[in-house]
């Protein structure tokens, strides 16, 4: 494989072997600088074998790059049995040549400040091992029993850089330990200042919990995390989970996903929360925030998605009991692998470790939704700065995997309400309170929500009822007395709707008598018309019967003049006499 498969090319110029150690090479910006040495100094127990150990060990099975491990204290059998415990499989890597273990004993009587003190045969037993299986990387562990017996500065300081450049010259990447001195990095004082790389690991306990930090001291050529960084040996080894993010680039979805109680939702603009928030949901004791929890996880689990809850107070069968009361059945999406609940008490081991227990479930597992039920309770075993670190890591770390978080904050009774207890409000997204609502001899719960970025919120507070079907959120009882909740607001709104009712009997009695009398006026109006129209009629044939007088009266009018003026006249038979003529009938 060609050098550039092999190493980091740094932007700046530096080329860098990867550490392979998670979370390292993101502080590291790429690794420990190539062809240089790199100096891990640190008190007894803070594990400088096993960081120089898996290097060499992911250097070989990762990035074809194998090493030498130089032992001056620990023998190879005993080397193998103790990283076996992590499951490195040393003697296999041995045998196909990929690492290579050099045991070198020196005793500090033997070592004599007489006139020059010549290392080259330790030079020679370096490159038979490093041409044994050509070595890429290299350990020295530790320089203090190859120069325990100096006294003198000038000769240690002079075999130091003789020690140092010599590597350099082989372009090789190695990697030397050094136990710390009493306010030095080493004991010597001198190590660091010829080194290119420094890193400083501490193992100390606060509080009765062991915790571990390391801190890159300094490093030539290359810009690096300087912060102090939490680690952890576990089962899998050594791993390191960075403070703080080193960019806030973090995707913004537009994707909203439903908090698992439908009215919660619609106060959220019907949406529910934007993927990859971060939720803090603060109250009391007793104010419901773990069946709220519990709802959010079994609404991303009836999605498909996996779930995992980080409960410290209950364990995961008193966790499945108390939720199967108010109908959230949680044991069914255990089953079916798309919940895990862990329980740990906070007690049970340092923040540092808790912390890289958080990150390594979360890799392993995959999940879209996280809760931590209460993260308050981890100021037990650390301070409220060291508390509120610890939730930043997290909180960068699920927005680097598009994971939506839940925090959980107990707060102390109702008061302070728009505070919380760990002092990373600022840094949520959303923020839900909860909170006893006590008036006329009982106590109910209330909810609102105090902040929700990127989108519109109602400003109510809404009684939160917990039922045996699940959380249901109901309007309070507003008015001149105040506000009203629990068997007031169900006295109340029964006297409302006896209110309703009387007026609704009253309305109806009422259109029953308009209707009665629209009715009565109908039937006089009907005998009225019915009167109208007889009355019309007689007069209307009294009226033709004048009309046809005054035609008749006309007619006889006009025969008359005729017959004055003698015109049409007949003379009777017998007496001569004229008759009238003929009008009409």
């Amino acid at each position: 494989m060609s050098a550039r498969h092999k190493k980091h090319v740094s932007p700046h110029g530096i080329d860098k072997s990867p550490t392979g150690i998670a979370g390292l090479d993101q502080i590291a910006e790429g690794g420990f600088p190539a062809g240089r040495p790199t100096l891990i100094c640190g008190n007894p127990g803070c594990g400088k074998t096993v960081l120089a150990m898996e290097f060499l060990i992911h250097g070989a099975m990762q990035f074809h790059e194998p090493g030498v491990f130089v032992a001056f204290e620990e023998t190879e059998k005993e080397l193998t049995e103790n990283f076996a415990s992590m499951g490195f499989d040393l003697p296999s890597l041995m045998r196909q040549k990929k690492i290579a273990i050099d045991h070198v004993h020196i005793e500090r009587g033997e070592i004599q400040e007489i006139g020059e003190y010549d290392l080259e045969a330790l030079f020679i037993r370096l490159e038979s091992a490093m041409r044994a299986v050509g070595a890429k990387r290299i350990v020295l562990d530790t320089i203090e029993a190859l120069f325990s017996g100096f006294s003198d500065t000038n000769i240690l300081r002079a075999e130091l850089r003789r020690l140092f450049l010599w590597l350099k010259d082989r372009g090789i990447t190695a990697i030397i330990t050094a136990e710390s001195g009493d306010g030095r990095l080493t004991r010597q004082g001198i190590e660091e200042y010829v080194a290119d790389c420094v890193i400083l690991l501490d193992h100390r306990v606060e509080n009765q919990c062991s915790i571990r930090r390391m801190r890159i001291v300094k490093y030539r050529g290359t810009p690096h995390g300087t912060n102090e960084y939490p680690f952890l040996i576990g089962e899998a080894g050594f791993s390191v989970l960075p403070v703080t993010a080193l960019r806030l680039d973090h995707k913004a979805s537009m994707l909203r996903i439903s908090s698992g109680i439908p009215q919660l939702d619609a106060m959220l603009t019907g949406g529910g929360f934007y993927q990859a928030n971060s939720i803090l949901v603060s109250g009391g004791s007793g104010t419901g925030k773990s069946s709220l929890a519990a709802h959010f996880v079994q609404a991303a689990c009836q999605r498909g998605e996996r779930a995992l809850y980080f409960a410290t107070e209950q364990s995961s069968e008193e966790m499945i009991r108390n939720m199967r009361s108010i109908g959230v059945d949680l044991e069914r999406w255990i089953k079916r692998g798309l919940l895990r609940i862990h329980s740990c008490r906070p007690g049970t081991f340092g923040l540092e470790r808790h912390l890289v227990k958080i990150h390594e479930m979360t890799t392993a597992f995959d999940p879209k939704v996280v809760v931590i039920d209460p993260m308050t309770n981890f100021q037990s075993v650390g301070s409220l700065s060291e508390v509120k670190s610890m939730v930043t890591r997290l909180i960068d770390s699920f927005k680097s995997s598009e994971i939506t978080a839940m925090f959980i904050s107990l707060t102390d009774g109702d008061s302070g309400m728009e505070t919380s207890e760990v002092d990373v409000s600022s840094q949520m997204d959303a923020w839900l309170a909860l909170r006893n609502l006590e008036s006329n001899g009982e106590r109910n719960r209330g909810l609102y929500v105090l902040k929700a970025r990127g989108m519109a919120h109602s400003n109510q507070i809404r009684e939160f009822v917990l039922t045996d079907h699940g959380v249901e959120l109901v309007e309070v009882y507003v008015g001149p007395g105040g506000m009203l909740t629990g068997s007031a607001r169900i006295a109340q709104n029964a006297r409302e709707r006896d209110e309703t009712e009387r007026r609704r009997e009253e309305l109806h009695r009422k259109n029953a008598e308009l209707k009665n009398k629209r009715q009565q006026m109908e039937a006089e109006i009907e005998r009225l018309r019915m009167a109208f129209k007889v009355e019309e009629q007689e007069i209307m044939g009294n009226l033709q019967s004048m009309q046809l007088r005054d035609r008749r009266i006309d007619l006889n009018r006009v025969e008359m003049g005729r017959a004055r003026s003698g015109g049409g006249t007949m003379t009777a038979a017998g007496n001569g006499r004229a008759r009238p003529p003929l009008t009409p009938a």
